[in-house]
């Protein structure tokens, strides 16, 4: 199905220890998480909170597993703080994923967002932005996709969960403010399934400018949970909302199929936060490994 000379396959470290919730796998040592990794028969990783910042120590413990950085979140206040403190952030960011040869740099805009917060009710208190915080956070994120240029990176942006930008119909205004040789677009399954959006739909519409998938399925039942009882994404994270491709209700062959046959070249990356104690992060990648094999054909 794909060419695997256009592939690369990842796995985010939020499997193993959470950056929102440290308690959940705050015991498992960063060498534990990125052996296990590879010993899934994965190739990349995007960057987690107990990864060291030191260059050349973080290069030489993923060149012994052989792993590579794919890249790693950068949380934007676009919309909420002065551009400058952004930009300051962004700087420094950038020039280190890009010496740790990365060639996307992940956005998500976190003015107004819900994601971090335990106890507010993710649907029902869900952000929204104004017509001029939506011409502010596309000013400045075409600003930022000029700056990820400037060493070579492509800016992706990551619509999420609890945040102003989870929609299709929010993608699509993004998508419509940003420029378009700047701004690029993360594509996430379990975030639009679990918004209640169809996946396939970005996919196809916005497949010229996805340069980064993460690969994320979900627990259907567990989902409408959430929405009913108006739990927040935290507590829905915490309940096992997410799942690896393969353990949840979201078929991804369609997707598969859709992105073999486009020109995307760039990273399949397995992201799919749990709780390691109820979904061990080996047995869980194992499972995501088999199924890409298995359906995609890498």
């Amino acid at each position: 199905m794909f060419r695997k000379e256009d592939i690369q396959l990842g796995i985010a470290p939020i499997g193993w220890t959470n950056d929102d919730m440290p308690e959940l796998g705050g015991d498992i040592p960063f060498e534990q998480c990125i052996s296990e990794m590879a010993l899934a028969g994965f190739t990349g990783t995007e960057i987690g909170n107990k990864y060291p910042r030191n260059i050349d120590e973080l290069k030489q413990a993923l060149q012994l597993r052989g792993l590579q950085i794919a890249s790693a979140w950068f949380s934007a206040y676009l919309t909420t703080k002065p551009y400058e403190e952004t930009e300051a952030a962004f700087i420094q960011h950038r020039d280190f994923l890009h010496a740790m040869g990365a060639e996307v740099i992940v956005v998500s805009e976190q003015g107004k967002s819900i994601q971090g917060e335990m106890d507010t009710p993710l649907f029902e208190k869900k952000p929204k932005f104004s017509d001029q915080e939506w011409q502010t956070l596309a000013q400045g994120l075409n600003r930022l996709g000029e700056l990820a240029q400037q060493k070579g990176l492509n800016l992706v942006y990551h619509h999420h969960m609890g945040t102003g930008v989870q929609t299709a119909d929010e993608i699509d205004q993004l998508m419509n403010l940003t420029d378009e040789n700047l701004v690029y677009l993360l594509f996430d399954t379990g975030h639009l399934y679990f918004s209640g959006d169809d996946p396939l739909y970005i996919l196809k519409k916005y497949l010229d400018r996805i340069k980064h998938v993460h690969l994320k399925d979900v627990r259907a039942d567990i989902a409408k949970q959430v929405r009913n009882g108006q739990q927040s994404f935290l507590q829905a994270v915490k309940q096992g909302v997410f799942t690896v491709p393969g353990d949840g209700a979201y078929d991804f062959l369609p997707a598969f199929e859709i992105l073999a046959k486009s020109s995307y070249k760039g990273w399949l990356l397995v992201e799919a936060e749990q709780d390691p104690m109820k979904a061990n992060p080996l047995q869980y990648a194992l499972i995501a490994r088999n199924y890409i094999r298995d359906k995609a054909g890498i």
